[in-house]
Protein backbone atom coordinates (compact mmCIF):
# COMPACT_ATOMS: atom_id res chain seq x y z
CA UNK A 1 0.00 0.00 0.00
CA UNK A 2 1.39 3.54 -0.81
CA UNK A 3 2.18 5.58 2.57
CA UNK A 4 0.88 8.47 0.27
CA UNK A 5 -2.92 7.24 1.01
CA UNK A 6 -4.16 6.94 4.42
CA UNK A 7 -6.87 8.95 4.72
CA UNK A 8 -9.51 9.65 1.71
CA UNK A 9 -12.88 11.75 1.32
CA UNK A 10 -15.82 11.31 -0.14
CA UNK A 11 -18.77 13.48 -1.66
CA UNK A 12 -21.72 13.19 -3.88
CA UNK A 13 -22.34 16.02 -6.37
CA UNK A 14 -24.95 16.99 -9.33
CA UNK A 15 -27.88 15.67 -9.39
CA UNK A 16 -28.78 12.52 -7.45
CA UNK A 17 -29.00 9.07 -8.37
CA UNK A 18 -30.07 6.14 -7.05
CA UNK A 19 -26.93 3.65 -6.37
CA UNK A 20 -25.22 6.78 -4.83
CA UNK A 21 -26.17 5.39 -0.69
CA UNK A 22 -24.90 1.76 -1.82
CA UNK A 23 -21.67 3.42 -3.66
CA UNK A 24 -20.67 5.35 -0.47
CA UNK A 25 -21.75 2.52 1.54
CA UNK A 26 -18.71 -0.25 -0.42
CA UNK A 27 -16.80 2.85 -0.67
CA UNK A 28 -16.20 2.91 3.35
CA UNK A 29 -16.09 -0.35 4.02
CA UNK A 30 -13.95 -1.57 1.39
CA UNK A 31 -11.40 1.77 2.63
CA UNK A 32 -11.70 0.69 6.43
CA UNK A 33 -10.64 -3.31 4.72
CA UNK A 34 -7.71 -1.29 3.09
CA UNK A 35 -6.70 0.29 6.19
CA UNK A 36 -8.12 3.25 5.17
CA UNK A 37 -10.00 6.33 7.17
CA UNK A 38 -12.86 8.23 5.21
CA UNK A 39 -14.75 11.21 6.08
CA UNK A 40 -17.76 12.03 3.96
CA UNK A 41 -18.75 16.03 3.16
CA UNK A 42 -21.86 16.77 2.76
CA UNK A 43 -24.10 18.89 0.26
CA UNK A 44 -20.82 17.92 -2.54
CA UNK A 45 -18.22 20.46 -2.84
CA UNK A 46 -20.60 23.18 -0.62
CA UNK A 47 -19.66 20.99 2.25
CA UNK A 48 -16.03 21.48 1.15
CA UNK A 49 -15.94 25.08 1.06
CA UNK A 50 -17.86 24.82 4.73
CA UNK A 51 -15.80 21.95 5.79
CA UNK A 52 -19.55 19.93 6.69
CA UNK A 53 -17.91 16.70 7.19
CA UNK A 54 -18.83 13.77 9.05
CA UNK A 55 -16.14 10.94 9.92
CA UNK A 56 -17.43 7.53 8.21
CA UNK A 57 -17.43 4.02 9.53
CA UNK A 58 -18.54 0.68 8.65
CA UNK A 59 -21.60 1.18 11.57
CA UNK A 60 -22.10 4.34 10.01
CA UNK A 61 -23.24 3.19 6.53
CA UNK A 62 -25.15 0.26 7.46
CA UNK A 63 -28.77 -0.28 6.36
CA UNK A 64 -28.40 2.36 3.50
CA UNK A 65 -27.47 -0.04 0.19
CA UNK A 66 -31.66 -0.05 -0.38
CA UNK A 67 -32.01 3.50 -0.14
CA UNK A 68 -32.67 5.95 -3.17
CA UNK A 69 -30.59 9.53 -3.19
CA UNK A 70 -27.89 10.09 -1.20
CA UNK A 71 -27.14 10.55 2.80
CA UNK A 72 -24.23 12.89 2.30
CA UNK A 73 -26.70 14.84 0.18
CA UNK A 74 -25.95 17.27 -2.66
CA UNK A 75 -26.12 20.61 -4.14
CA UNK A 76 -24.08 22.59 -7.03
CA UNK A 77 -21.82 25.38 -5.58
CA UNK A 78 -21.39 28.25 -7.85
CA UNK A 79 -18.27 29.78 -5.12
CA UNK A 80 -16.66 26.14 -5.66
CA UNK A 81 -15.89 27.62 -9.43
CA UNK A 82 -13.92 30.34 -8.16
CA UNK A 83 -10.20 30.50 -7.29
CA UNK A 84 -11.54 31.87 -3.83
CA UNK A 85 -13.60 28.31 -3.75
CA UNK A 86 -11.28 26.32 -4.60
CA UNK A 87 -8.63 27.72 -1.95
CA UNK A 88 -10.98 27.13 0.84
CA UNK A 89 -11.43 23.57 -0.66
CA UNK A 90 -8.11 23.27 -0.70
CA UNK A 91 -7.32 24.65 2.80
CA UNK A 92 -10.07 22.71 4.97
CA UNK A 93 -8.95 19.23 2.77
CA UNK A 94 -5.75 20.06 4.04
CA UNK A 95 -6.71 20.78 7.35
CA UNK A 96 -8.20 17.47 7.62
CA UNK A 97 -5.54 15.64 6.01
CA UNK A 98 -6.89 14.22 3.17
CA UNK A 99 -5.03 12.61 1.14
CA UNK A 100 -7.32 11.63 -1.57
CA UNK A 101 -11.30 12.73 -2.78
CA UNK A 102 -13.57 10.10 -4.11
CA UNK A 103 -16.12 12.01 -5.80
CA UNK A 104 -19.67 10.32 -7.14
CA UNK A 105 -21.38 12.62 -9.69
CA UNK A 106 -21.20 13.21 -13.25
CA UNK A 107 -19.25 15.48 -15.99
CA UNK A 108 -19.61 18.77 -14.38
CA UNK A 109 -18.51 17.38 -10.55
CA UNK A 110 -15.60 15.52 -12.67
CA UNK A 111 -14.20 18.90 -13.75
CA UNK A 112 -14.52 20.18 -10.10
CA UNK A 113 -12.28 16.84 -9.27
CA UNK A 114 -9.65 17.76 -11.95
CA UNK A 115 -9.43 21.41 -10.94
CA UNK A 116 -8.49 20.15 -7.37
CA UNK A 117 -6.17 17.79 -8.55
CA UNK A 118 -3.98 20.98 -10.56
CA UNK A 119 -3.81 22.16 -6.74
CA UNK A 120 -2.34 18.82 -5.89
CA UNK A 121 -5.34 16.74 -4.33
CA UNK A 122 -5.44 13.53 -5.69
CA UNK A 123 -9.26 12.54 -6.89
CA UNK A 124 -10.64 10.10 -8.42
CA UNK A 125 -14.64 9.96 -10.34
CA UNK A 126 -17.55 7.36 -9.86
CA UNK A 127 -20.01 8.35 -13.12
CA UNK A 128 -23.17 8.69 -11.24
CA UNK A 129 -26.48 10.13 -13.44
CA UNK A 130 -29.97 8.80 -14.50
CA UNK A 131 -29.00 10.65 -18.29
CA UNK A 132 -26.02 7.77 -18.66
CA UNK A 133 -24.57 10.73 -21.23
CA UNK A 134 -21.05 10.22 -19.18
CA UNK A 135 -18.12 9.51 -21.85
CA UNK A 136 -15.94 6.49 -21.19
CA UNK A 137 -18.45 3.96 -19.31
CA UNK A 138 -20.98 2.05 -20.82
CA UNK A 139 -23.68 2.52 -17.39
CA UNK A 140 -23.38 5.23 -15.01
CA UNK A 141 -25.14 4.56 -11.73
CA UNK A 142 -28.68 5.38 -11.01
CA UNK A 143 -29.63 4.77 -14.84
CA UNK A 144 -30.83 1.38 -14.67
CA UNK A 145 -32.81 1.81 -11.72
CA UNK A 146 -34.41 4.77 -13.50
CA UNK A 147 -34.59 2.74 -16.46
CA UNK A 148 -36.86 0.44 -14.52
CA UNK A 149 -38.88 3.43 -12.88
CA UNK A 150 -39.83 4.68 -16.20
CA UNK A 151 -40.72 1.33 -17.78
CA UNK A 152 -43.12 0.82 -14.70
CA UNK A 153 -44.50 3.98 -15.35
CA UNK A 154 -45.55 3.55 -19.40
CA UNK A 155 -46.53 0.16 -18.72
CA UNK A 156 -49.35 1.54 -16.14
CA UNK A 157 -50.05 4.91 -18.90
CA UNK A 158 -50.64 2.19 -21.12
CA UNK A 159 -53.54 0.39 -19.67
CA UNK A 160 -55.11 3.67 -19.01
CA UNK A 161 -54.33 4.75 -22.78
CA UNK A 162 -55.34 1.19 -24.41
CA UNK A 163 -58.99 1.75 -21.87
CA UNK A 164 -59.57 4.84 -23.54
CA UNK A 165 -58.19 4.64 -26.78
CA UNK A 166 -56.03 7.47 -26.39
CA UNK A 167 -52.96 8.74 -27.61
CA UNK A 168 -49.91 9.73 -25.04
CA UNK A 169 -47.23 11.72 -25.13
CA UNK A 170 -44.72 11.20 -21.86
CA UNK A 171 -41.81 13.26 -21.16
CA UNK A 172 -38.73 11.57 -19.62
CA UNK A 173 -35.38 13.33 -18.27
CA UNK A 174 -32.64 13.69 -20.83
CA UNK A 175 -31.76 17.47 -21.32
CA UNK A 176 -28.90 16.47 -24.16
CA UNK A 177 -28.90 12.57 -24.06
CA UNK A 178 -31.64 10.58 -25.43
CA UNK A 179 -30.59 7.14 -23.96
CA UNK A 180 -32.75 7.07 -21.26
CA UNK A 181 -35.73 8.16 -23.61
CA UNK A 182 -34.70 5.17 -26.39
CA UNK A 183 -34.08 2.75 -23.68
CA UNK A 184 -36.97 3.05 -22.15
CA UNK A 185 -39.13 2.96 -25.29
CA UNK A 186 -37.42 0.01 -26.29
CA UNK A 187 -37.82 -1.76 -23.28
CA UNK A 188 -41.72 -0.63 -22.71
CA UNK A 189 -42.72 -1.52 -26.17
CA UNK A 190 -43.26 2.80 -26.91
CA UNK A 191 -44.27 3.81 -30.36
CA UNK A 192 -42.45 6.40 -31.14
CA UNK A 193 -39.27 8.15 -29.64
CA UNK A 194 -38.42 11.42 -29.75
CA UNK A 195 -34.35 12.49 -28.46
CA UNK A 196 -31.71 15.58 -28.88
CA UNK A 197 -29.83 14.10 -30.77
CA UNK A 198 -32.24 13.44 -33.64
CA UNK A 199 -34.03 16.55 -35.37
CA UNK A 200 -37.82 15.95 -34.90
CA UNK A 201 -40.53 15.78 -37.18
CA UNK A 202 -43.72 16.22 -35.92
CA UNK A 203 -45.48 15.93 -39.27
CA UNK A 204 -44.17 12.64 -40.14
CA UNK A 205 -44.69 11.22 -37.12
CA UNK A 206 -48.33 12.83 -36.81
CA UNK A 207 -48.98 11.12 -40.47
CA UNK A 208 -47.36 7.50 -39.47
CA UNK A 209 -50.11 8.00 -36.09
CA UNK A 210 -52.37 8.69 -38.16
CA UNK A 211 -52.10 5.94 -41.35
CA UNK A 212 -51.54 3.51 -37.90
CA UNK A 213 -54.40 3.64 -35.70
CA UNK A 214 -56.88 1.32 -37.58
CA UNK A 215 -57.03 -1.47 -35.19
CA UNK A 216 -54.70 0.00 -32.27
CA UNK A 217 -56.23 0.97 -28.66
CA UNK A 218 -53.41 2.87 -28.00
CA UNK A 219 -50.48 5.34 -28.98
CA UNK A 220 -46.97 5.73 -26.93
CA UNK A 221 -44.61 8.90 -27.89
CA UNK A 222 -41.92 9.06 -25.52
CA UNK A 223 -40.24 12.41 -25.58
CA UNK A 224 -36.80 13.41 -24.21
CA UNK A 225 -37.11 16.33 -22.34
CA UNK A 226 -34.47 18.22 -24.30
CA UNK A 227 -36.21 16.95 -27.92
CA UNK A 228 -38.86 19.28 -27.15
CA UNK A 229 -41.75 20.46 -24.90
CA UNK A 230 -44.37 17.35 -24.13
CA UNK A 231 -47.08 20.04 -24.41
CA UNK A 232 -46.10 21.22 -27.61
CA UNK A 233 -45.70 17.74 -29.10
CA UNK A 234 -49.09 16.47 -28.08
CA UNK A 235 -50.40 20.30 -29.53
CA UNK A 236 -48.99 19.51 -32.62
CA UNK A 237 -50.07 15.53 -32.68
CA UNK A 238 -54.04 16.41 -31.65
CA UNK A 239 -53.89 18.97 -34.70
CA UNK A 240 -52.44 16.97 -37.31
CA UNK A 241 -54.23 13.63 -36.23
CA UNK A 242 -57.59 14.83 -35.08
CA UNK A 243 -57.91 12.79 -31.99
CA UNK A 244 -57.40 12.87 -28.37
CA UNK A 245 -53.93 13.29 -27.15
CA UNK A 246 -52.84 12.76 -23.19
CA UNK A 247 -49.89 14.48 -21.36
CA UNK A 248 -47.70 12.76 -18.87
CA UNK A 249 -44.23 14.85 -17.30
CA UNK A 250 -42.53 11.91 -15.20
CA UNK A 251 -40.28 14.51 -13.66
CA UNK A 252 -38.18 14.04 -10.69
CA UNK A 253 -40.13 10.52 -9.80
CA UNK A 254 -37.62 9.12 -12.63
CA UNK A 255 -34.65 10.01 -9.34
CA UNK A 256 -35.55 8.46 -6.55
CA UNK A 257 -36.60 4.80 -5.47
CA UNK A 258 -33.89 1.58 -4.22
CA UNK A 259 -31.65 0.82 -6.59
CA UNK A 260 -31.57 -2.34 -8.83
CA UNK A 261 -29.63 -5.47 -8.39
CA UNK A 262 -27.30 -3.73 -10.74
CA UNK A 263 -27.13 -0.75 -9.40
CA UNK A 264 -25.85 -1.82 -6.53
CA UNK A 265 -23.34 -4.72 -7.77
CA UNK A 266 -22.03 -1.86 -9.95
CA UNK A 267 -21.59 0.46 -7.11
CA UNK A 268 -19.35 -2.00 -5.07
CA UNK A 269 -17.66 -2.61 -8.27
CA UNK A 270 -16.81 0.82 -8.77
CA UNK A 271 -16.24 1.55 -5.41
CA UNK A 272 -12.80 -1.15 -4.86
CA UNK A 273 -11.94 -0.18 -8.58
CA UNK A 274 -11.45 3.74 -7.25
CA UNK A 275 -9.69 2.97 -3.81
CA UNK A 276 -7.61 0.78 -5.54
CA UNK A 277 -6.75 2.97 -7.87
CA UNK A 278 -5.59 5.72 -5.23
CA UNK A 279 -3.70 3.35 -3.36
CA UNK A 280 -1.50 2.58 -6.25
CA UNK A 281 -0.86 6.26 -6.83
CA UNK A 282 -3.62 6.96 -9.40
CA UNK A 283 -5.39 10.58 -9.93
CA UNK A 284 -7.38 12.58 -11.89
CA UNK A 285 -9.64 9.75 -13.82
CA UNK A 286 -12.73 8.43 -13.48
CA UNK A 287 -13.90 4.92 -12.96
CA UNK A 288 -15.68 2.95 -15.73
CA UNK A 289 -17.42 0.06 -17.29
CA UNK A 290 -16.25 -0.88 -21.03
CA UNK A 291 -16.69 -4.39 -22.40
CA UNK A 292 -18.13 -5.40 -19.23
CA UNK A 293 -14.86 -4.56 -17.39
CA UNK A 294 -14.62 -2.07 -14.86
CA UNK A 295 -11.62 0.56 -15.78
CA UNK A 296 -10.15 3.96 -15.44
CA UNK A 297 -10.28 6.61 -17.86
CA UNK A 298 -8.27 9.99 -17.69
CA UNK A 299 -10.70 12.99 -16.85
CA UNK A 300 -9.20 14.47 -19.88
CA UNK A 301 -10.65 11.54 -22.18
CA UNK A 302 -14.33 11.93 -20.16
CA UNK A 303 -14.32 15.72 -21.21
CA UNK A 304 -12.94 15.51 -24.75
CA UNK A 305 -16.09 13.57 -26.58
CA UNK A 306 -19.71 13.64 -26.23
CA UNK A 307 -20.77 10.35 -25.21
CA UNK A 308 -22.95 8.67 -28.97
CA UNK A 309 -26.67 7.17 -28.82
CA UNK A 310 -27.09 3.44 -30.29
CA UNK A 311 -28.73 4.45 -33.57
CA UNK A 312 -29.46 0.95 -33.99
CA UNK A 313 -31.80 0.49 -30.52
CA UNK A 314 -33.39 3.83 -31.72
CA UNK A 315 -33.85 2.72 -35.24
CA UNK A 316 -35.16 -0.89 -33.55
CA UNK A 317 -37.70 0.88 -31.05
CA UNK A 318 -39.78 2.28 -34.01
CA UNK A 319 -39.09 -1.12 -36.35
CA UNK A 320 -40.70 -3.22 -33.15
CA UNK A 321 -43.42 -0.59 -32.81
CA UNK A 322 -44.91 -1.07 -36.07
Amino acid sequence: MSEQVKKIGVLTSGGDASGMNATIRSIVRYAIYKKLEVIGYYEGFKGLILNNYTVLTGNSVGGIIDRGGTFLYTARSEEFKTKEGLAAAKKNLDLNKIDALVIIGGDGSFRGASDLSCLGINSVGIPATIDNDVYGTDLSLGFDTALNVIISLISKIRDTASSHERIFVIEVMGRNSGELAIRSSLASGADYVLIPEIKVDLVKISNAIKNHREGKRHTLVVVAEGAAKATDVAASIKLLVEHEVRVSVLGHIQRGGSPSAVDRILAAQFAQKAIDFLISGGRNAMVGLQNNKVKTVPFEEVFGAKKQIDRNLYDLTHILAL
